[in-house]
Order: structure tokens, then sequence, then C-alpha cells
């Protein structure tokens, strides 16, 4: 039985009102954006101190870290593969170290050498490395540091034939183009430094090895508007640099220029100009070629000749289908694409004349990911998972059209079985809506189930199935996960994400609700043993999920949400994601918007279920505030002896670089909250 919470922390009601297209807005805790404000970190104080103390007091606590550590401390975990030659690089975290570190290795059963390790750094375990970009012939690797995390990193470059570090180096800042000199004399870089005077200036500039970095030059100037983001890339086979010119917001927009490599300024040419929509360039072989949605919902690859860049004269290599391209990647002379029915990522192989080739050497079960840059490299790297299946990196060999096993994850002995099913069922409005569960394999049709409903809903992203410590705990313990293909993700294609984009945005949450009404129906789970989680624009479905049916779950998880969408997007970067979700500075845009706002909703005396609120200083994509308003309204309008909780951690963001001691201790508490809440007793044995 869940036991009593003392009552949380008072919070000070501050109330702003203003008008805002007519419509008069009541905010009680304005005050709580103010981050750094002492008053603010003063009551983040409390809340860790408040939510530390019902942690504590969970009695399955040591059991379940006991198990979230075995499901974690795989044997060794790689990530990041890059294929360069005859040359592997990789991020690897070795057996009892916090963080990864970036190794290098010849050939597939070569010797690996430790190129980058943070822990040498002497600045603590949130400090994480990230492989950024290597030269063509493998001498050189740029790498980020990031602490904690932040979007917001530093780049430093490391020579690999000396194993040593350069002076040469960006600062804390956001890099947003790079692109090392094909003669190895320096590099082209596009980056914002933190804090810069100028937020918004958009340029590229030529450093020379050696050289301080006030003596850069700059080479071109995309402008100084806001939602304005600047590319590089680079085709050494064609001494060509191109830069890609991105607006963000309700009307995304690219245009592309091309320069001459050269650390002397020239004219950069206009070859694409304002295409409409997403359009991601990318060189092959001195050809330029884009991933598009331009004139194809479902998007496609094309060749631009730049004698003839005009839209009209693009060749396809990959031709739009009715199912969207999801990624794409380069090997070889083949371009792979991977395409999403429902639950299953299938991949398709064309030449790059556009002729599809046999991809019989994929397996269409589970989830792939292309790992590949677009470098010429004869080797296609991508991973493999499934829900019973720990990630595996493979290599597919373009010449002999086979594919290997590259890195395997060697999981604990004890592993469940896990069944799946898939199933449709009926949304509000009438939309069949596809349905992924799964559980342990003697429990998934035994009845009633404890159940963890998840989803997404946005973006075109789909949820398709991969191993997860989270999932596989509950699983163990005999929870049902379930995962509905939610309008506003794209498992059926475009028009899937229209139906649930901007204005049509409610048809995510209905169809979210709608799952767990059918859930219950079909007596495949129960009221009052449902828990509900998600991240980010998920954190925002369930937020919303707990303002309109509070009554159908009882716990909740909301990680690094957006909650009060009516001033989301005047913080960090999320202006840029008015295309999705419109803009509050739009009438019609505010009045869709303030129709569903979580933070908004919530009502007063409401029959909360127990929220988990997560999120830390360091999110700059999900700003903060939001966790800290949506936590102190909950609190104050509950009225039920379910807890509200506000986890929340200075060094915390979007990105997932803690260190590996910090995710088991952030996994047990989520863990041990679902299971708690919903009075499931942590069982350990052979028997599962």
């Amino acid at each position: 039985m869940a036991h009593t919470v003392d009552a949380p922390p008072p919070t000070p009601v501050e109330p702003v009102t203003e008008v805002l297209h007519g419509i008069e807005i009541t905010d009680p805790y304005r005050w709580l954006e103010e981050q750094n404000s002492p008053r603010t970190r003063r009551w983040l104080e409390e809340q860790a101190t408040y939510t530390r103390a019902y942690f504590d007091a969970i009695p399955d606590r040591e059991r379940i870290r006991s198990r979230v550590r075995q499901l974690l401390v795989l044997k060794e975990v790689i990530s990041e593969p890059w294929n360069v030659g005859d040359r592997d690089f990789f991020l690897k975290r070795q057996e009892g170290r916090e963080q990864p570190v970036i190794v290098m290795r010849d050939g597939m059963l070569g010797p690996e050498t430790v190129l980058v390790d943070p822990a040498q750094r002497r600045t603590g375990d949130s400090t994480a490395v990230s492989i950024a970009a290597i030269s063509q012939d493998g001498n050189f690797l740029a790498y980020s540091v990031r602490q904690g995390g932040t979007d917001h990193s530093s780049l430093e470059i490391l020579d690999v034939e000396r194993g040593a570090v350069l002076p040469d180096r960006l600062p804390e800042g956001f890099c947003t183009g790079f692109a090392f000199a094909p003669d190895g004399e320096g590099l082209y870089y596009s980056h914002r430094e933190l804090n810069d005077p100028r937020p918004n200036y958009r340029a590229a500039f030529w450093h020379r090895f050696g050289t301080e970095q006030s003596q850069d030059r700059e080479i071109f100037c995309a402008g100084e508007e806001p939602n304005l983001f600047l590319g590089i890339l680079s085709s050494p086979e064609s001494n060509l640099l191109a830069y890609a010119v991105f607006f963000t917001g309700k009307s995304p927009r690219t245009s592309v220029y091309l320069q001459a490599m050269s650390s002397e300024p020239s004219e950069a040419r206009l070859v694409v100009d304002e295409i409409k929509g997403c359009f991601v360039p990318f060189f092959v072989r001195g050809q330029l070629l884009a991933y598009t949605d331009f004139a194809a919902p479902n998007f496609r690859i094309v060749r631009i000749d730049l004698a003839t860049p005009s839209p009209s004269s693009w060749n396809d290599v990959v031709p739009e289908s009715d199912k969207r391209i999801q990624q794409f990647a380069v090997a070889g002379d083949q371009a792979f694409v991977t395409r999403i029915d429902r639950f299953s990522t299938k991949v398709d192989v064309f030449d790059l004349d556009g002729v599809q080739k046999d991809a019989a050497a994929f397996p269409t079960c589970g989830t792939i990911d292309l790992l590949n840059r677009t470098n010429a490299t004869q080797k296609l790297l991508y991973t493999y998972t499934s829900t019973s299946k720990p990630t595996t990196v493979c290599c597919y060999d373009t010449r002999r059209e086979e594919a290997v096993a590259w890195s395997e994850a060697n999981p604990p002995v004890d592993l469940p079985a896990i069944a799946v099913e898939e199933t449709v069922y009926t949304s509000r409005d009438g939309t069949a809506v596809p349905l992924f569960l799964a559980a342990r394999k003697d429990l998934l049709h035994s009845g009633p189930l404890p159940t963890f409903l998840t989803g997404y809903g946005g973006f075109g992203s789909c949820v398709t199935p991969r191993f997860t410590a989270f999932a596989t705990f509950l699983m163990e313990q005999g929870f049902l996960f379930a995962v509905p293909a939610l309008r506003g993700g794209s498992e059926l294609g475009e028009q899937w994400h229209l139906a649930g984009k901007r204005e049509n945005r409610q048809n995510a949450f209905n169809d979210f609700v709608s799952a767990a009404e059918w859930l219950i129906r079909g007596q495949r789970s129960i009221s009052g043993h449902i828990a509900i989680g998600g991240g980010s624009n998920a954190g925002l479905l369930v937020g919303t999920a707990i303002t309109q049916r509070p009554e159908l779950f009882r716990a909740a998880i909301c990680l690094g949400p957006l909650l009060d969408m009516t001033r989301y997007h005047l913080f960090d970067f999320a202006a840029g994601w008015a295309d999705e979700y419109g803009s509050p500075e739009d009438e019609q845009d505010f009045r869709s918007l303030l129709g569903y706002s979580p933070y908004h909703h919530v009502e007063d005396r409401a029959d909360c279920p127990a929220v988990l609120i997560i999120s830390g200083d360091a999110d700059t994509r999900c700003n903060p505030m939001h966790a800290r308003k949506m936590a102190a309204r909950l609190q104050a309008a509950n009225s039920s002896d379910h807890p509200i909780l506000l986890d929340y951690k200075a060094a915390w963001g979007h990105t997932p670089v803690q260190p590996l001691s910090t995710k088991i201790g952030a996994l047990t508490d989520r863990l041990a909250f679902v299971c708690h809440e919903l009075e499931v007793s942590v069982q350990q044995g052979s028997h599962l």
C-alpha cells in the first residue's frame, strides 16, 4: 500500500494577469520562471528535500537498484561508431567507468586505443565527450566536451597520430557547422559562443591550426535574423563548401550556397533558394544530394545538378512512397533509407542512379537506426534492437552484400521471455489506431495487468520496439507495456503526422486517452492500475492526459516537458517549433494552444494521480520553467492523497549524458515510484 506523504512545501502565489488576443490569462507562479533568483533556488531545495524523503521511504528501493544495475551495466556498451578508411572510432563505456571514452580500432579485430578519456580531466563524472567530426584521412578527431546534460558544449581537436590535443578549440557554445580542410591545415566552422552579445549572428569562419581564434577569417555571413541557423558541408572531391541556411518557425525554409574550399574569401553562389519545408543537403563523392519533403510529403532523396539546380531539374535517387522516409545513409555507391510501417522498420536500398536493390540482409522486426555519415566508406553501420534484444551494432559490407555483428552487448543471462502483440483500437473520432503490447510470455493473455502506457505523437517521430532497462524491469514485475502509434507521429505516413499537428494536436491526446479506455474495456488492464509516462513532447502528452482525464491514471512520469503552451516560444530555441505547435503570437494558434495547455487546465481541488515531474537547470530545449510552475500548480490544486513530486537536478538536461551511477539512481527512483504507487511488490528470482 502506498505510504502517506506529508503536505508539499508551500509555494507563494503571485498572480500576473495579462490580456492576450483578447483573452485574460492569469499566471499564479510567473516568479518561478526566474531560474537563478535566490527565492527560486530556496524553493527548489525545499522541493528536493520533499521528493527525496518520498523516494527514501519506499521499501523496495535497494532491490530495484540491484536489478537496474544489472540491466544497465552490460559488459561493454558501444555507441557513435564511425568508419574512416581502415579505422573505426566509437564511444565505449568500459566496465566500472562512469562515462564512455572515445576509442579507435584498426579494423574490426584490431587493437583498441583509448583516444579521449573524460575521467582524466578531473572535472567530475558529469563531464561527457562525443564524436563531432573526423577528418577524411582519419588523422584529426573533433569531439565535444559537455558538462551535465546541456545542449551547449566546447569543441576540442585531437591529432590522432601524435595523441595530442591541439591548442585549437571552440569555446563553450553551440556549434552548428564544422568541416576539416582536406589538406590538414585547418578547419571551417559556424559557432555561437555562450552569452554571445550578438546571439542571432550566423557566420562561417576559417581557422588555421596553430593560430589564435581572434585571427579567424569570416568567409560567409548568413545574417542576423531570429530562428536562423547555419550548417556547413564539405566536398573534398569537388573542393567545395556548402552553407545550409535554415529558417525555423511557422514557415521553415532552406537556402544553400556554394563556395570554393579555400582560406581566402570568395563569393558564395546561391544554388537552392528558400525551399519550403524540410531540406537536408549532403555531398556524396562531389555530388549534391538532399533529403526533402518538397513536392513529396513522405520525403524523397534527390540529386541536384549544380549547373541546373532548380527543383524542376532535380532527379530522384530514392523516390517518395506511401511510407515516410525516417532516416537515410550512404555507403559505397548506395543510398539506404528506413521506413516505418506501424511498429516495424524496413530498410530500402538504391544505387545512386535510383535503381532499387535487394535488402534481404536487414531484419524487418524491431528497430533499425542508420548510423553512417555521408562520408565515402564502403561499410554501412547501423544498430538493431527489439523489445527483448539489447542493441547490437551491425556492419553491412556493400561489396559483399552481407551484414555482421560489429559489436553486441552482453545482457544478463536471466532476461525474461517477452511476448509482443500488435492490435488496433478505435479513437474518439472513430479513427483506427495501431497499438503495440508487450509483457512476459506467461502473462500477455492472462487477464488484467498493471500497465505502463507511453507514446509520443509529434514531429513525425515514431515509437518503435526497443530494449530499455525501464520497460524490461516493469515487464519482469508483471506489467503490460503499451505503446499506441498516436497521430502526430508518422507510423502510417505523413498524413498521420498532419492529423496530430498544430490545430489537430488534440487528436494525439484523444488517441492516448482512448488507448487507456480500450485497455480497461478489454480487460487487458484495470482502472487504478495504469501508469503513464513520457518526456519532451511526450511530457506535454502526459501533462495533457492528467489534466483532461485524471481519473483514468494512477501515476504519471512527466519528463523534461512543455506545459505552459502560451509562453513556450519565449525560452531558448523553442520558437523554432512553431511549425509543429503553432505560435502563440498568432491568434488562431494561441486559441488552439490555450485549449489544451496543461498548466492552464489544472482545476482547483483536482483529484490528481501521483505525478513525478522531472527537469533541471541544464535543459535548454524544454525550459525547466514548465516543470517548476506545473509542480507548484498541481501541488496547490491537488485534493487527493497522491503525491505531486518534482525531481529537479541542476545538471539534468535534455541530452542523456549523466554518469552511470546517476542513471542508475534516477531509474531506480522512477521505477520505485511506479511500482509503489500501483502497489506492485517487487519480486526477484529465477522464476522470472
